[in-house]
Order: C-alpha cells, then sequence, then structure tokens
C-alpha cells in the first residue's frame, strides 16, 4: 500500500514538473525571420527604452552556481585556484583549494558540481520574496564566467539540469515570475570563457600574477583548463575562436527561444565577441521577442554595443547627473563578493535605499545582486535587509513606479565618492540635507525625497522653482497634512512629528494644481 502511495506521488510531481516545462516551453512558437537585420543600423529601430522598463525602476538577480560551494573569497574562485604566487586580489585562493580540498592534481573546479546541491531552492517562493522586495523584473545569472549553465541546456553539457542540482534553475524561476506578472532578465557573463592564451607562455598560470587576462581559466598545460576531452574542454573553454563564438551564440539563443527573456544583460568582455556575432545575437532577442508581443532589452557595459541598440549598465555606480537616455546599474547588497561568501557582510537597508532612490532621480533603474547559498537558501541577513527595503517601497510606490525625473536630480551635501566601473559610487552616505526628486508622468505631482529623517517641526526649503500652483502638500507613506508657503517661487513646508516621517528617507508629496 505505501509502496503505491508513494508511486502516485512521484507520478504526481512528474506529471507537475513537465506540465511546468511545457508551460514555459510550450507558449513560445516557433519564429519566422523578422524585421530586424543583424546591423547596428537595423537594431537601432527598436523602440529601445520600453515604457514598462521606465517605469519598473527596480529589479533583482543573484550570482549562484558552482562557485558558491567553496563559499570563499568571491564568484573569481574557479580563476584563482589556478593562480599560485599572486599577492593581490584572490590571491589567497590557490593556498586555500590545496589546503582545503587537495593540490589540483586531485580536485579541480569541475569536483565542486556535485557539492552545489541547491536541495532548498523553491522557484516559487524566491519569485514571491522578488515580488514583495518591491522588483518588477528579476532573474538569475544565467552564465558566470565559469562556463556552467544554470538552465536545462541542450547545447551546454554542464548545465544544473543534468548535473548538480539536477533542476532547470532558470526555467523553474522564470515559470513562477511570469505568474506573478514579474518581468525576466537572464545575464551572460561567458564571453570571457574562451581560452586565448594556449600559445602565449607569458600567459600562463605561474609565468605572471594575473595570467591571460581576457579567459577566466588560467591555461597551463599540466593543468584541466589545457585538456582536449571533448567534453571537459567546453567547460573549460579549450576550443578553437570560431567554434567558441558559435557554443557562445547557441546558448544565448537557447535561452531566447526556450525561455522568453524580456531583457538579456551582459557583464563585461562581450566586446571579445565579434562584431558580426553580436549583431546576430542581438537581432536573434529582437525578432523572437517583438513576434511574441515584448518589448526587448540588451543590456551592455562600457562601449560593447552601440548606445542607439542597447541599455548601458554602470556596474557599483551611477551617473552624476540627470541622463538624456535611461540607464541600468547592477549593485550588490553585501559589500564584498557578488556570491555567497562564509562571513558575508551586507549593507543596511538605509544604504541601498537611499543610493537607489538617487539613481531614480537621474533617469536609473536599479537592478540589486543577492547571494544565496549552494543549498539553495538565501540567507536570513540578505531576508531582513530585502524586507526593509520592500516595506519601504510599498509605502512609497507612487513615488517610485511610473515616475519620471524632474528638471533636476535634487541637491545635497553629501560627499561625492568615484565610482570603480565610472561614474559616482553606489554607496555614497547621503543623510536629511540631501533631496532627491521624482514627477508623475501627468506632472500632476512632485514627490520630493529626503534621504533620512528631517528634524521633526522645521522649515524645509525646496530648491526647486514651483511655476503652478499647489493644493496639497503631504508625507508619503502617512498621508499626514503639512503647512507650507511659497516665496519667490519656491515651496517652503515644515515637517511633521518623527513618526509621520521614516528614517530610511522620507518622501513628500506635492500635489499642483
Amino acid at each position: 500500500m505505501m509502496r503505491n502511495i508513494i508511486h502516485a506521488i512521484c507520478m504526481l510531481c512528474c506529471y507537475s514538473l513537465i506540465a511546468q516545462e511545457s508551460s514555459v516551453r510550450d507558449s513560445q512558437e516557433p519564429v519566422a525571420e523578422g524585421k530586424f537585420e543583424p546591423t547596428w543600423e537595423s537594431l537601432s529601430v527598436i523602440e529601445r527604452e520600453p515604457e514598462w522598463f521606465k517605469d519598473a525602476k527596480f529589479g533583482i538577480y543573484f550570482h549562484w552556481g558552482v562557485y558558491s560551494v567553496p563559499a570563499y573569497s568571491s564568484e573569481w574562485y574557479p580563476r584563482w585556484m589556478y593562480v599560485p604566487g599572486r599577492e593581490d586580489w584572490g590571491g589567497d585562493i590557490f593556498e586555500h583549494h590545496r589546503k582545503t580540498y587537495g593540490p589540483l592534481s586531485e580536485f579541480n573546479y569541475h569536483d565542486f558540481i556535485p557539492m552545489f546541491t541547491a536541495e532548498h531552492f523553491d522557484a516559487k517562493e524566491w519569485a514571491g520574496l522578488f515580488k514583495k522586495t518591491g522588483a518588477r523584473f528579476a532573474g538569475p545569472v544565467a552564465q558566470h564566467h565559469d562556463g556552467f549553465a544554470m538552465w536545462g541546456s541542450k547545447v551546454n553539457p554542464w548545465n544544473a539540469k543534468d548535473m548538480g542540482p539536477e533542476k532547470d534553475i532558470l526555467g523553474e524561476l522564470f515559470a513562477e515570475l511570469k505568474k506573478s506578472d514579474i518581468k525576466t532578465i537572464a545575464t551572460f557573463h561567458h564571453a570571457r570563457l574562451l581560452q586565448r592564451y594556449a600559445k602565449d607562455t607569458s600567459n600562463w598560470a605561474g609565468n605572471r600574477p594575473d595570467p591571460g587576462w581576457n579567459s577566466h581559466y588560467p591555461y597551463h598545460p599540466d593543468y584541466v583548463t589545457s585538456t582536449t576531452d571533448p567534453k571537459l574542454r567546453m567547460l573549460y573553454g579549450n576550443m578553437p575562436a570560431d567554434e567558441f563564438h558559435e557554443y557562445w551564440l547557441n546558448q544565448v539563443n537557447e535561452v531566447v527561444d526556450v525561455y522568453a527573456p524580456d531583457i538579456i544583460w551582459f557583464d563585461s568582455w562581450l566586446d571579445e565577441i565579434p562584431e558580426n556575432y553580436r549583431q546576430k545575437m542581438v537581432a536573434h532577442h529582437f525578432n523572437t521577442a517583438v513576434s511574441r508581443g515584448q518589448a526587448p532589452i540588451v543590456a551592455y557595459k562600457q562601449e560593447d554595443l552601440p548606445a542607439n541598440v542597447g541599455i548601458l549598465d554602470i556596474e557599483q555606480g551611477g551617473k552624476t547627473e540627470i541622463s538624456e537616455d535611461y540607464w541600468l546599474t547592477d549593485i550588490t547588497l553585501s559589500h564584498d563578493s557578488w556570491c555567497y561568501i562564509n562571513g558575508q557582510t551586507y549593507k543596511p537597508a538605509s544604504l541601498v535605499i537611499r543610493n537607489m532612490v538617487d539613481v531614480w532621480s537621474k533617469k536609473g533603474i536599479v537592478l540589486l545582486n543577492i547571494s544565496p547559498k549552494a543549498d539553495g537558501t538565501i540567507p536570513t541577513e540578505q531576508r531582513s535587509v530585502l524586507a526593509a527595503i520592500g516595506e519601504w517601497i510599498d509605502k512609497h510606490k507612487e513615488a517610485i513606479y511610473g515616475t519620471r525625473a524632474h528638471s533636476i536630480y535634487g541637491y545635497g551635501d553629501a560627499e561625492f565618492e568615484k565610482g570603480h566601473f565610472g561614474g559616482q559610487s553606489a554607496t555614497i552616505a547621503y543623510s536629511e540635507k540631501d533631496i532627491r526628486f521624482t514627477v508623475s508622468k501627468d506632472k500632476k505631482y512632485l514627490y520630493v525625497f529626503s534621504l533620512g529623517l528631517p528634524a521633526p517641526g522645521s522649515d524645509l526649503v525646496i530648491r526647486t522653482p514651483i511655476e503652478s500652483g499647489i493644493k496639497k502638500v503631504s508625507v508619503l507613506g502617512s498621508g499626514k497634512e503639512l503647512r507650507w508657503t511659497v516665496t519667490d517661487n519656491l515651496l517652503t513646508l515644515t515637517t511633521p512629528g518623527s513618526s509621520d516621517m521614516n528614517e530610511l528617507a522620507t518622501v513628500f508629496k506635492v500635489e499642483l494644481e
């Protein structure tokens, strides 16, 4: 009897998984040749900044993969474990790996794969968490520099469906996100995978502290990174360039065809892929998505795609002024690694929220990274910060979603910090003296963000001209109406008691005539 019950349960689970996968795959019809040709001129015709994206403001993604298993130093563990004698960032990984797992002759990166179990991964719960946090788009790092695909790939044998978790991580999550009406993003970092230095001995592992910068795995004839094994070489990128470029493109196209992401996003090193392959990649995404009724986006870093084709992403930073174009920034919840590491520490919600408001005031969109553990749990410390962010956003969503930049982004006293990848840092210490603005689409409401808790019962002069009359001024979240005056086109409002404001960031709603 028990055996029959167990058999019935297993059959139900199988049917459920098959139905879920089919719902993602079968909803996409075969795509005919579209209107976008693989030329930059043709691709620039796309509506590069669709309305849904301008309205969304906030997305979540996550660095999670085989590199999460050692939980040490950073997601670049698979690179630095092959580099002895390095004294800079990641320099202790080689010796740590030897002491913890054994020499490279006995334990290599692919030996971590069975330890990437993801047994606690729950796509429905994760989608619910992202929605509660306020994300309007979300998705995984589909493939990092390490060459391991987080979807059920028919192109890449090193994938999460066939080994490790034995789950279609991307597919399961996308299915749940779409049920919650959350747009989807898949990020790709595998342009760096190709082994480009096999014939350059000066760039071999051990011959310099930072060997072969444009390849993730350092080459050495004694390492598995030089393998010619038909399957193993695909993980370590050890193949001819022409073959790799097809491999790279086919994987991106597979995700587009099977899972229908709204955004495909590319990390640095995309410029290492020949231009014609990048053009074919973008054309395929645009044609396939448009044929499904989507408004697709491709995001890039530095100058890896033309500005009139994609959305620029600035890593861990942002613009210093209002931009002519909409833009993205990807930032970490953690202070250190993008993936989970032991002893990881996290930014307080106040720091994240205030820097996000600055981005929004300058026509930017935030992509926040979290770091699950290898077993599929999202640490309590991360969940606590996400909960605080979600609660604050929910109270002030009127001033966020669907808004637009004001004529000026704001002003204040915060000390400028330069970003590592251009623009300004994503960790500027703002205070209540720093003011930022957004406006409603119809221009009937001006939202004034004080990036902290203003002194209660004080007169606050808003230093932007008010060209039309004012009907009412109130505190968003509490609804408290305020006393106010206008002198020489400048609004002065009197702040209420502390309980009617918010210590993370207080938002004043100005209703215009």
